[in-house]
């Protein structure tokens, strides 16, 4: 088995644009291991050599040479950053350039702008959003429903936490979930807070052998996590959904990022990355 090639994502910041774009670039090597580590707030020349100095030993010590993915935009920390022995990959170098060629205006190389709190009115909303999220997640509360922009429906378990607070975070939707329980499955009934908020919904299903598995490692061996159980739930909830006009998507096969881009482009909620 080949040594897993060492990558690194270095960035001024938190490092989430450099793990993000990277990592994206990564996926289409499938025959390729990589070990991935994420070295954030190289702000200062010192901490730039620190940081060569430890890619280089690893280089030296595994005999692969690392791939760098830089964020970093202090011209001083990338010309050290470059001296490392390893293949530097600066997401800046190609798109700063043509940038600043098409505006007729030079970058400001500020730190820390993509993921800092430059705009403190999007930050406060999606603080709230996240705030809301948490305290209406999985029907706990529909005080100021009237308030939320999605309401994601969905027996136990099929990805409703996480796509909500997903949204609320990345995109600051003001959204809330509530659980299909049995007795709504049964009857093919929405749950009584949710009759005047139709327009909200939207449901997620899943697969049985998918959702068994999810339910087996919180409650093994019981009738909630039986494939009859499950398949009986899917069943019933997906006939609720056709039966009240609710889009749907199955999350079985899905991340929670595509799930969230499905659920905002069927809905049209505006697309806010933070």
């Amino acid at each position: 088995m080949s040594t897993p090639r060492p990558v690194f994502f270095l960035s001024d910041g938190t490092g989430i644009t450099a793990e993000t774009l990277g990592n994206t670039l990564l996926t289409q090597f499938e025959g390729v291991t990589f070990h991935k580590t994420t070295l954030p707030f190289i702000t200062s020349v010192e901490r730039a050599r620190t940081t060569v100095e430890y890619i280089n030993h690893l280089a030296q010590r595994q005999g692969v040479k690392p791939i760098l993915f830089s964020t970093t935009v202090n011209d001083a920390v990338r010309a050290i950053l470059r001296e490392s022995q390893a293949l530097f990959v600066d997401l800046f170098d190609h798109f700063i350039p043509l940038l600043e060629a098409e505006l007729a205006a030079k970058s400001s190389h500020a730190q820390g702008r993509a993921h800092g709190v430059a705009d403190s009115l999007r930050y406060n909303a999606r603080i709230a959003a996240m705030n809301y999220a948490m305290e209406h997640d999985d029907g706990q509360s529909v005080r100021d429903l009237a308030r939320a922009e999605l309401i994601l429906i969905a027996p136990s378990r099929c990805g409703k936490t996480p796509t909500s607070l997903y949204l609320a975070l990345q995109h600051g939707v003001f959204a809330t979930n509530f659980p299909l329980i049995e007795e709504d499955l049964d009857q093919g009934r929405l749950p009584d807070a949710l009759k005047a908020q139709t327009a909200k919904l939207f449901g997620l299903t899943s697969e049985p052998e998918r959702l068994m598995q999810v339910r087996t490692e919180r409650r093994p061996g019981s009738k909630y996590a039986s494939l009859a159980q499950c398949a009986f739930e899917l069943r019933q909830a997906e006939q609720l959904y056709r039966k009240h006009r609710i889009p749907f998507v199955n999350s079985a096969n899905m991340s929670i990022e595509e799930m969230a881009t499905v659920i905002m482009q069927e809905k049209g909620l505006r697309k806010n990355s933070f």
